[in-house]
């Protein structure tokens, strides 16, 4: 009989105490042939550097996987350079289960197209079912698999259907903090009701990738990290009380801004200082609703490594069912849509003397629980 037919039969079966009770000869062969094989033994817990995947950059090695216990982590990725960006979700160990991969082994059909994240959350609880069904079987196959510091992650969601949604103000002290700074002068009390403007979907930007800077348009280039939330299903006139049923789920993000222009160009109008692109980095990942405890978030961010900003979600005025009970009046918004919720205090341009960003620096934004995101930022010309 095949020695390496024997060894192979062993292998995933073989646990970690009975492994380390063989002699030293043998326990070198079974673990020489489980990386040859691609199939993880219990005493091996670090995968080696993946076949073909793409050369980590330094601003995406050592990413924090926050452990879930419940609902998904999903990312977009490229498993190697000259594979296309795909849906995978991302386990508690912080390997990258490839759906695509998944469903050509195991020949299951889904609903949605495994190489977009907008045709998944269109299908809404029939696509998370089916991705569930998916993370569940990877997790009994014990192969293995790249990490997520062993591919290229994406923005979740590479090119937004439609204008990023966002809301202004939602801070007090954020509000407070910029009315000396603030070019307009009129608006001296906290609105009533929630500010939205939107951002151009070319503004969409990776969790790692760098943010453009061009000196000859402006040099005021300003963070804000943000709470993004990711709606499930579409809807109009959303009740406050029904809207958290809307909510896919939750990612990070960055309303970076070019503050000269969104305040003293253009007549004032936001639009434009919030819409360059590049100028809205998401992700790593989208977390499912049901994986996020709101009251533990925190949103931080950090410019090389100094902390700018750190508020709760308790903090914010306007909270998520009235952003989108108010957002909905009238206005439908899709599954896949985006809204960025609001900043906390701690911006550059309010304060004083002012600080803004430049080529060289790194901009990290966190929100505890759900990740972290890291963007050079790197001179256009």
């Amino acid at each position: 009989m095949d020695n390496n037919k024997n060894l192979d039969s062993s292998i995933a079966s073989e646990s970690e105490e009975s492994l380390n009770a063989l002699p030293n000869t043998q326990r070198r062969r079974l673990l020489k042939r489980s990386l040859a094989t691609g199939v993880l033994l219990g005493a091996v817990n670090q995968a080696p550097q993946a076949q073909g995947v793409v050369k980590k950059d330094e601003m995406n090695s050592n990413i924090s996987v926050p452990k879930i216990a419940k609902g998904l982590r999903l990312v977009t990725f490229s498993p190697s350079a000259d594979q296309k960006p795909r849906i995978g979700i991302v386990l508690n160990d912080g390997q990258v289960v490839d759906v695509a991969m998944e469903l050509q082994n195991s020949k299951m059909i889904t609903s949605f197209d495994p190489y977009s994240m907008l045709s998944l959350i269109h299908r809404g609880n029939e696509g998370l079912n089916q991705i569930q069904e998916i993370q569940s079987r990877a997790m009994r196959l014990r192969i293995m698999r790249p990490t997520v510091n062993q591919v290229r992650l994406f923005s979740p969601i590479q090119r937004p259907q439609s204008n990023i949604y966002a809301v202004g103000w939602n801070y007090l002290d954020h509000f407070e903090e910029g009315r000396e700074a603030r070019s307009d002068k009129a608006i001296q009390e906290f609105p009533k009701n929630p500010v939205f403007f939107t951002k151009g979907v070319y503004t969409m930007n990776g969790p790692f990738d760098p943010i453009p800077f061009d000196a000859t348009n402006s040099i005021q280039v300003d963070w804000e990290v943000e709470l993004a939330l990711i709606i499930g299903k579409t809807g109009r006139n959303i009740p406050e009380e029904k809207a958290m049923e809307y909510v896919y789920g939750y990612s990070v993000y960055n309303d970076t801004t070019l503050r000269e222009v969104q305040q003293k160009r253009h007549g004032g109008q936001w639009f434009k200082g919030k819409s360059l692109d590049g100028y809205g980095p998401m992700g790593p990942w989208i977390m499912t609703a049901d994986a996020v405890d709101l009251n533990q978030t925190r949103l931080i961010c950090r410019v090389n490594g100094v902390e700018k900003q750190n508020g709760t979600y308790a903090q914010m005025y306007f909270k998520i069912p009235r952003i989108i009970a108010e957002l909905s009046r009238g206005l439908t918004l899709e599954a896949g849509d985006i809204i960025a919720t609001g900043t906390p205090p701690g911006v550059g341009f309010s304060r004083k003397p002012p600080e803004f960003l430049k080529p060289g620096d790194i901009m990290e934004s966190e929100v505890t629980g759900i990740g972290i995101i890291r963007n050079p930022i790197r001179a256009e010309v």
